[in-house]
Protein backbone atom coordinates (compact mmCIF):
# COMPACT_ATOMS: atom_id res chain seq x y z
CA UNK A 1 0.00 0.00 0.00
CA UNK A 2 1.44 3.43 -0.93
CA UNK A 3 0.88 6.60 1.14
CA UNK A 4 -0.80 8.70 -1.54
CA UNK A 5 -4.36 7.70 -1.30
CA UNK A 6 -6.00 10.89 0.44
CA UNK A 7 -9.31 11.30 0.40
CA UNK A 8 -10.49 14.65 0.28
CA UNK A 9 -12.85 16.36 3.43
CA UNK A 10 -14.68 19.01 3.67
CA UNK A 11 -13.50 22.08 5.56
CA UNK A 12 -15.56 22.67 9.40
CA UNK A 13 -14.59 25.17 11.70
CA UNK A 14 -14.78 24.63 15.22
CA UNK A 15 -12.31 26.12 17.39
CA UNK A 16 -13.08 27.21 20.93
CA UNK A 17 -11.93 27.17 24.80
CA UNK A 18 -13.64 25.71 27.47
CA UNK A 19 -11.95 25.60 31.21
CA UNK A 20 -11.42 22.51 31.86
CA UNK A 21 -8.34 20.46 31.55
CA UNK A 22 -7.21 16.94 33.03
CA UNK A 23 -4.45 15.98 33.38
CA UNK A 24 -3.35 12.77 35.48
CA UNK A 25 -0.84 10.46 33.42
CA UNK A 26 2.51 8.82 34.81
CA UNK A 27 4.86 12.08 34.68
CA UNK A 28 8.45 13.51 36.15
CA UNK A 29 8.22 13.92 39.37
CA UNK A 30 7.37 17.50 41.28
CA UNK A 31 10.46 18.59 42.99
CA UNK A 32 9.69 18.45 46.75
CA UNK A 33 9.40 21.57 48.32
CA UNK A 34 6.70 23.30 50.95
CA UNK A 35 3.59 24.16 48.96
CA UNK A 36 0.12 25.44 49.12
CA UNK A 37 -3.02 25.75 47.71
CA UNK A 38 -6.28 26.71 47.94
CA UNK A 39 -9.36 29.67 46.76
CA UNK A 40 -9.86 33.21 47.98
CA UNK A 41 -12.45 35.46 46.67
CA UNK A 42 -10.41 37.08 44.59
CA UNK A 43 -12.24 37.74 40.49
CA UNK A 44 -9.84 36.22 37.83
CA UNK A 45 -9.67 37.70 34.57
CA UNK A 46 -11.49 35.50 31.98
CA UNK A 47 -9.16 33.74 29.11
CA UNK A 48 -9.81 35.33 25.48
CA UNK A 49 -12.11 33.11 23.92
CA UNK A 50 -9.63 31.00 21.91
CA UNK A 51 -11.20 32.35 18.39
CA UNK A 52 -10.32 30.50 15.14
CA UNK A 53 -7.07 31.62 13.25
CA UNK A 54 -7.34 33.02 10.11
CA UNK A 55 -5.51 30.16 8.95
CA UNK A 56 -6.36 27.61 11.30
CA UNK A 57 -8.47 24.23 9.72
CA UNK A 58 -10.63 22.64 12.11
CA UNK A 59 -10.04 19.15 14.10
CA UNK A 60 -10.02 16.11 12.09
CA UNK A 61 -9.85 18.07 8.71
CA UNK A 62 -7.71 18.04 5.92
CA UNK A 63 -6.63 21.47 4.90
CA UNK A 64 -7.72 22.69 1.48
CA UNK A 65 -4.55 25.01 1.56
CA UNK A 66 -1.22 24.89 -0.42
CA UNK A 67 -0.09 26.73 -3.49
CA UNK A 68 -0.52 25.52 -7.35
CA UNK A 69 3.32 25.26 -7.53
CA UNK A 70 3.05 21.49 -6.00
CA UNK A 71 -0.02 20.40 -8.20
CA UNK A 72 1.83 17.24 -9.20
CA UNK A 73 0.67 13.78 -7.56
CA UNK A 74 -1.15 13.07 -4.70
CA UNK A 75 -0.77 15.26 -1.22
CA UNK A 76 1.37 13.44 0.83
CA UNK A 77 -0.46 13.66 4.25
CA UNK A 78 0.67 14.98 8.05
CA UNK A 79 -1.29 15.39 10.81
CA UNK A 80 -1.28 18.56 12.51
CA UNK A 81 -2.68 17.43 15.95
CA UNK A 82 -2.21 20.36 18.75
CA UNK A 83 -5.31 21.87 21.28
CA UNK A 84 -7.85 23.38 19.62
CA UNK A 85 -10.39 23.32 22.46
CA UNK A 86 -9.93 23.64 26.07
CA UNK A 87 -8.02 26.58 27.77
CA UNK A 88 -4.95 24.74 26.10
CA UNK A 89 -6.05 25.96 22.81
CA UNK A 90 -4.61 29.66 23.73
CA UNK A 91 -1.45 27.86 22.47
CA UNK A 92 -3.04 25.46 19.92
CA UNK A 93 -4.58 28.57 18.31
CA UNK A 94 -0.70 30.06 17.98
CA UNK A 95 0.69 26.87 16.49
CA UNK A 96 -2.19 26.28 14.07
CA UNK A 97 -1.29 29.56 12.44
CA UNK A 98 1.99 28.40 12.25
CA UNK A 99 1.39 25.28 10.61
CA UNK A 100 -1.13 26.33 7.94
CA UNK A 101 1.31 29.71 6.85
CA UNK A 102 4.00 26.52 6.45
CA UNK A 103 1.81 24.83 4.55
CA UNK A 104 0.99 27.24 2.09
CA UNK A 105 4.55 28.55 2.01
CA UNK A 106 6.27 25.14 1.23
CA UNK A 107 3.56 24.16 -1.12
CA UNK A 108 4.11 27.00 -3.25
CA UNK A 109 7.51 26.52 -3.14
CA UNK A 110 6.79 23.37 -4.57
CA UNK A 111 6.13 20.90 -1.76
CA UNK A 112 8.19 17.92 -1.74
CA UNK A 113 9.94 17.36 -5.00
CA UNK A 114 6.61 18.77 -6.95
CA UNK A 115 4.01 16.79 -4.88
CA UNK A 116 2.01 19.16 -2.18
CA UNK A 117 1.93 18.31 1.86
CA UNK A 118 -1.47 17.48 3.13
CA UNK A 119 -2.40 18.65 6.77
CA UNK A 120 -4.99 16.56 8.38
CA UNK A 121 -6.13 18.70 11.76
CA UNK A 122 -6.82 16.70 14.90
CA UNK A 123 -7.94 18.60 18.51
CA UNK A 124 -6.18 17.01 21.30
CA UNK A 125 -7.65 18.78 23.82
CA UNK A 126 -5.94 19.38 26.89
CA UNK A 127 -5.66 16.19 28.37
CA UNK A 128 -3.88 13.40 27.55
CA UNK A 129 -6.99 11.23 26.26
CA UNK A 130 -7.71 13.66 24.10
CA UNK A 131 -4.32 13.57 22.73
CA UNK A 132 -4.07 9.55 22.65
CA UNK A 133 -7.57 9.76 20.75
CA UNK A 134 -6.04 12.14 18.06
CA UNK A 135 -2.93 10.79 17.49
CA UNK A 136 -5.30 7.16 16.99
CA UNK A 137 -7.06 9.15 14.51
CA UNK A 138 -4.16 10.44 12.54
CA UNK A 139 -2.51 6.64 12.66
CA UNK A 140 -5.54 4.75 11.92
CA UNK A 141 -8.02 7.02 9.93
CA UNK A 142 -6.23 10.01 8.49
CA UNK A 143 -2.79 7.17 7.21
CA UNK A 144 -0.51 10.01 7.81
CA UNK A 145 3.30 9.62 7.37
CA UNK A 146 4.00 11.45 10.53
CA UNK A 147 2.50 13.56 13.55
CA UNK A 148 3.33 16.94 14.69
CA UNK A 149 1.98 17.19 18.01
CA UNK A 150 0.84 17.37 20.52
CA UNK A 151 0.84 20.67 22.52
CA UNK A 152 1.37 19.97 26.00
CA UNK A 153 4.46 17.50 27.71
CA UNK A 154 1.53 15.96 29.40
CA UNK A 155 -0.21 14.70 26.74
CA UNK A 156 3.47 13.70 25.00
CA UNK A 157 4.26 11.63 27.34
CA UNK A 158 0.65 9.45 26.65
CA UNK A 159 0.28 10.08 23.28
CA UNK A 160 4.04 9.89 21.69
CA UNK A 161 3.81 6.11 22.76
CA UNK A 162 0.57 5.23 20.82
CA UNK A 163 2.36 6.66 18.02
CA UNK A 164 5.87 5.03 18.51
CA UNK A 165 4.67 1.98 19.09
CA UNK A 166 2.80 2.31 15.85
CA UNK A 167 6.18 3.37 14.43
CA UNK A 168 4.55 6.64 13.13
CA UNK A 169 7.23 9.28 13.71
CA UNK A 170 5.73 12.30 16.01
CA UNK A 171 7.39 15.36 15.99
CA UNK A 172 7.05 17.49 19.14
CA UNK A 173 6.39 21.33 18.93
CA UNK A 174 6.19 22.60 22.23
CA UNK A 175 7.21 19.77 24.06
CA UNK A 176 10.23 20.85 26.44
CA UNK A 177 9.95 18.90 29.40
CA UNK A 178 12.46 16.54 30.69
CA UNK A 179 12.12 12.91 28.99
CA UNK A 180 10.48 13.72 25.53
CA UNK A 181 12.89 12.53 23.15
CA UNK A 182 13.44 9.25 25.35
CA UNK A 183 9.61 8.20 25.25
CA UNK A 184 10.42 5.84 22.00
CA UNK A 185 12.67 5.73 18.91
CA UNK A 186 10.05 7.68 16.91
CA UNK A 187 9.43 10.63 18.90
CA UNK A 188 11.55 14.30 18.23
CA UNK A 189 10.99 17.70 19.13
CA UNK A 190 11.56 20.64 17.65
CA UNK A 191 11.30 22.77 21.21
CA UNK A 192 14.43 22.73 23.19
CA UNK A 193 14.55 21.51 26.81
CA UNK A 194 13.49 23.43 29.68
CA UNK A 195 16.61 22.51 31.16
CA UNK A 196 18.41 24.63 28.75
CA UNK A 197 15.93 27.90 28.01
CA UNK A 198 14.42 28.72 31.04
CA UNK A 199 17.80 29.60 33.06
CA UNK A 200 18.44 32.42 30.80
CA UNK A 201 15.42 34.62 32.28
CA UNK A 202 16.89 34.53 35.87
CA UNK A 203 20.04 34.89 34.66
CA UNK A 204 18.43 38.09 33.10
CA UNK A 205 16.19 39.07 35.90
CA UNK A 206 19.96 39.20 38.07
CA UNK A 207 21.39 41.78 35.35
CA UNK A 208 18.19 43.80 35.50
CA UNK A 209 17.91 43.73 39.56
CA UNK A 210 21.09 42.53 40.86
CA UNK A 211 20.09 42.85 44.89
CA UNK A 212 17.51 39.99 44.46
CA UNK A 213 18.41 37.53 47.47
CA UNK A 214 14.89 36.11 48.14
CA UNK A 215 12.54 34.00 45.52
CA UNK A 216 9.11 32.67 45.50
CA UNK A 217 7.73 30.13 43.27
CA UNK A 218 4.56 28.87 42.03
CA UNK A 219 4.23 26.12 39.71
CA UNK A 220 0.77 23.89 38.05
CA UNK A 221 1.48 20.77 39.74
CA UNK A 222 -1.05 18.76 37.81
CA UNK A 223 0.85 19.90 33.98
CA UNK A 224 4.02 17.98 33.80
CA UNK A 225 6.28 20.20 32.07
CA UNK A 226 5.34 22.72 34.63
CA UNK A 227 6.49 20.90 36.92
CA UNK A 228 9.81 20.06 35.04
CA UNK A 229 10.10 23.68 34.39
CA UNK A 230 9.72 24.22 38.22
CA UNK A 231 12.47 21.96 38.83
CA UNK A 232 14.99 23.90 36.43
CA UNK A 233 14.13 26.81 37.42
CA UNK A 234 14.67 25.80 41.79
CA UNK A 235 17.59 24.55 40.53
CA UNK A 236 18.79 27.76 38.97
CA UNK A 237 18.24 29.81 41.68
CA UNK A 238 19.71 27.94 44.43
CA UNK A 239 22.25 26.01 43.50
CA UNK A 240 23.46 28.39 40.49
CA UNK A 241 22.91 31.75 41.49
CA UNK A 242 22.62 30.72 45.36
CA UNK A 243 19.65 32.82 45.83
CA UNK A 244 17.27 31.76 48.89
CA UNK A 245 14.02 30.13 48.07
CA UNK A 246 11.34 31.74 50.53
CA UNK A 247 8.07 29.36 49.27
CA UNK A 248 7.26 27.32 47.03
CA UNK A 249 3.35 27.45 46.08
CA UNK A 250 1.39 24.94 43.96
CA UNK A 251 -1.91 25.40 42.03
CA UNK A 252 -3.82 23.81 39.06
CA UNK A 253 -3.61 24.56 35.35
CA UNK A 254 -8.03 24.67 36.10
CA UNK A 255 -7.61 27.12 38.81
CA UNK A 256 -9.03 30.77 38.38
CA UNK A 257 -8.57 32.07 41.85
CA UNK A 258 -5.13 32.62 43.13
CA UNK A 259 -5.86 34.64 46.27
CA UNK A 260 -4.07 32.31 48.76
CA UNK A 261 -1.25 31.56 46.65
CA UNK A 262 -0.46 35.18 45.97
CA UNK A 263 -0.98 36.28 49.53
CA UNK A 264 1.48 33.81 50.59
CA UNK A 265 4.28 34.97 48.02
CA UNK A 266 3.75 38.33 49.02
CA UNK A 267 3.68 37.34 52.80
CA UNK A 268 7.31 35.68 52.17
CA UNK A 269 8.82 39.15 50.66
CA UNK A 270 10.32 37.88 47.39
CA UNK A 271 12.87 40.12 45.32
CA UNK A 272 11.49 37.87 42.27
CA UNK A 273 8.88 35.28 42.09
CA UNK A 274 9.00 32.53 39.21
CA UNK A 275 5.51 31.27 37.73
CA UNK A 276 5.65 27.73 35.35
CA UNK A 277 2.02 27.55 34.27
CA UNK A 278 -0.10 27.71 31.29
CA UNK A 279 -1.10 31.23 29.65
CA UNK A 280 -4.96 30.99 31.51
CA UNK A 281 -3.88 29.98 34.32
CA UNK A 282 -0.37 31.77 35.02
CA UNK A 283 -1.62 35.06 32.96
CA UNK A 284 -4.30 35.20 36.29
CA UNK A 285 -1.60 34.20 38.91
CA UNK A 286 0.55 37.53 37.62
CA UNK A 287 -2.55 39.78 37.37
CA UNK A 288 -3.78 38.89 41.05
CA UNK A 289 -0.09 39.05 42.41
CA UNK A 290 -0.39 42.55 41.05
CA UNK A 291 -3.47 43.48 42.57
CA UNK A 292 -2.91 42.00 45.72
CA UNK A 293 0.48 44.90 45.64
CA UNK A 294 3.74 42.91 44.47
CA UNK A 295 5.98 45.40 42.28
CA UNK A 296 8.67 43.26 41.78
CA UNK A 297 10.42 41.02 38.87
CA UNK A 298 8.15 38.49 37.59
CA UNK A 299 9.57 35.57 35.33
CA UNK A 300 6.94 33.33 33.50
CA UNK A 301 7.50 30.31 32.06
CA UNK A 302 7.58 28.67 28.81
CA UNK A 303 3.53 28.05 28.80
CA UNK A 304 3.44 32.53 28.77
CA UNK A 305 5.28 32.35 25.17
CA UNK A 306 2.14 33.30 23.85
CA UNK A 307 0.29 36.75 22.69
CA UNK A 308 -2.76 35.14 23.93
CA UNK A 309 -1.71 35.92 27.57
CA UNK A 310 -1.64 39.35 27.64
CA UNK A 311 -5.78 39.96 27.46
CA UNK A 312 -5.47 37.28 30.63
CA UNK A 313 -3.17 39.67 32.81
CA UNK A 314 -3.67 42.75 30.72
CA UNK A 315 -1.70 45.72 31.78
CA UNK A 316 -0.11 43.66 34.76
CA UNK A 317 1.29 41.47 31.95
CA UNK A 318 4.03 44.49 31.25
CA UNK A 319 7.78 43.55 32.25
CA UNK A 320 7.22 40.16 32.68
CA UNK A 321 10.70 38.24 32.11
CA UNK A 322 10.04 34.69 29.64
CA UNK A 323 12.98 33.07 28.05
CA UNK A 324 12.37 32.11 24.67
CA UNK A 325 13.77 29.48 21.78
CA UNK A 326 12.54 32.13 19.04
CA UNK A 327 13.38 35.92 17.81
CA UNK A 328 11.75 37.92 15.16
CA UNK A 329 14.82 39.82 14.42
CA UNK A 330 17.20 36.92 13.49
CA UNK A 331 18.11 37.47 10.23
CA UNK A 332 17.58 35.09 7.73
CA UNK A 333 15.85 34.00 4.83
CA UNK A 334 13.56 31.72 6.22
CA UNK A 335 12.65 34.25 8.86
CA UNK A 336 11.91 37.13 7.09
CA UNK A 337 9.86 34.87 4.88
CA UNK A 338 7.64 33.38 7.96
CA UNK A 339 7.55 37.28 9.06
CA UNK A 340 6.05 38.14 6.27
CA UNK A 341 3.88 35.15 5.77
CA UNK A 342 2.56 35.85 8.77
CA UNK A 343 1.98 39.23 8.73
CA UNK A 344 -0.14 38.49 5.57
CA UNK A 345 -2.36 36.37 7.63
CA UNK A 346 -2.71 37.88 10.93
CA UNK A 347 -1.60 41.56 9.93
CA UNK A 348 1.08 41.33 12.66
CA UNK A 349 5.30 41.23 12.10
CA UNK A 350 5.92 39.82 15.31
CA UNK A 351 5.01 36.19 15.11
CA UNK A 352 5.22 34.31 18.93
CA UNK A 353 7.63 31.34 19.87
CA UNK A 354 4.76 29.10 19.23
CA UNK A 355 4.17 30.05 15.58
CA UNK A 356 7.70 30.40 15.05
CA UNK A 357 8.18 25.97 16.08
CA UNK A 358 5.06 25.09 14.98
CA UNK A 359 6.37 26.02 10.94
CA UNK A 360 9.21 24.46 11.60
CA UNK A 361 8.57 21.35 12.45
CA UNK A 362 6.32 21.68 8.93
CA UNK A 363 9.70 22.46 7.41
CA UNK A 364 11.58 19.40 8.95
CA UNK A 365 8.55 16.91 7.83
CA UNK A 366 8.95 18.60 4.38
CA UNK A 367 13.01 19.11 3.52
CA UNK A 368 13.53 15.11 5.40
CA UNK A 369 10.51 14.16 3.04
CA UNK A 370 12.28 15.64 -0.08
CA UNK A 371 15.53 14.10 1.14
CA UNK A 372 13.65 10.55 1.20
CA UNK A 373 12.19 10.43 -2.28
CA UNK A 374 15.50 11.69 -3.85
CA UNK A 375 17.05 8.71 -2.84
CA UNK A 376 13.68 6.71 -3.12
CA UNK A 377 10.49 7.50 -4.92
CA UNK A 378 8.00 7.69 -1.91
CA UNK A 379 4.98 7.02 -4.55
CA UNK A 380 7.13 3.40 -4.69
CA UNK A 381 7.20 2.91 -0.99
CA UNK A 382 4.86 1.18 1.22
CA UNK A 383 3.15 3.89 4.24
CA UNK A 384 4.94 1.96 6.38
CA UNK A 385 8.54 2.18 4.95
CA UNK A 386 7.27 5.91 4.62
CA UNK A 387 7.56 6.43 7.94
CA UNK A 388 10.48 4.48 8.91
CA UNK A 389 12.60 6.26 6.25
CA UNK A 390 11.10 9.97 7.45
CA UNK A 391 12.23 9.03 10.79
CA UNK A 392 15.85 7.73 9.75
CA UNK A 393 16.45 11.51 7.87
CA UNK A 394 15.14 13.43 10.62
CA UNK A 395 17.87 11.13 13.12
CA UNK A 396 20.74 11.42 10.20
CA UNK A 397 22.47 14.95 10.91
CA UNK A 398 20.80 16.77 8.59
CA UNK A 399 20.33 20.38 8.94
CA UNK A 400 17.53 22.56 8.33
CA UNK A 401 17.94 26.34 8.35
CA UNK A 402 14.68 27.22 9.77
CA UNK A 403 13.04 30.78 11.74
CA UNK A 404 14.75 29.24 14.70
CA UNK A 405 17.84 29.30 13.08
CA UNK A 406 20.28 26.74 12.32
CA UNK A 407 18.93 23.42 13.75
CA UNK A 408 19.56 18.69 13.95
CA UNK A 409 18.75 16.38 15.92
CA UNK A 410 20.77 13.58 17.96
CA UNK A 411 20.18 9.99 17.37
CA UNK A 412 17.38 10.37 19.95
CA UNK A 413 16.00 13.23 18.20
CA UNK A 414 16.29 15.97 20.43
CA UNK A 415 16.58 19.19 18.86
CA UNK A 416 19.76 20.99 18.46
CA UNK A 417 19.87 24.99 18.39
CA UNK A 418 22.53 27.10 19.12
CA UNK A 419 21.00 30.41 20.18
CA UNK A 420 18.06 30.60 22.67
CA UNK A 421 16.70 34.63 23.55
CA UNK A 422 15.38 36.38 26.44
CA UNK A 423 11.76 38.53 26.05
CA UNK A 424 10.31 41.60 28.56
CA UNK A 425 6.93 41.94 27.69
CA UNK A 426 5.75 45.53 27.00
CA UNK A 427 2.02 46.30 27.29
CA UNK A 428 0.41 48.81 24.76
CA UNK A 429 -2.94 48.43 25.91
CA UNK A 430 -5.29 46.33 28.00
CA UNK A 431 -4.90 43.43 25.91
CA UNK A 432 -2.40 43.96 23.42
CA UNK A 433 1.73 44.05 23.76
CA UNK A 434 5.04 42.54 22.12
CA UNK A 435 7.79 40.32 23.17
CA UNK A 436 11.02 42.54 23.64
CA UNK A 437 14.09 40.90 22.99
CA UNK A 438 16.47 41.99 26.11
CA UNK A 439 18.96 39.30 26.23
CA UNK A 440 20.57 36.22 23.84
CA UNK A 441 22.33 33.23 24.58
CA UNK A 442 24.78 30.60 22.85
CA UNK A 443 24.29 27.33 24.22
Amino acid sequence: MCIWSVSKRAIATAVCVSAVLTACATTPAAPSAPAASGAGASSPTTAPAATEPTTAAPAATAATGGGAAAGAGEPIPICFSVAQTSNTALLGQDQLVGAKIAEKYFNDKGGVNGRPIKLFYEDTAGDENGAINAFQNCINKDKVVGIIGPTLSQQAFAADKVADAAKVPVMGPSNTAKGIPQIGPYVARVSAPVSIVAPNAVKEALKQTPNIKNVAVAFAQNDAFSKSETGTFQNAVTNTYKLNLVTVQTFQTTDTDFTTQATNIINAKPDLVIISGLAADGGNLVKQLRDLGYKGPMIGGNGFNTTKVFPVCQQQCDGLIIAQAYAPGLDSQINKDFIAGYDADQKSKLPPQLTAQAFAAVQVYVEALKAVDGKSKLSGLSLEDSRTALNMQIKSGATYDTPLGVITFDKEGEILQNTFYVAQVKMSSASEGIFNIIGTYSK
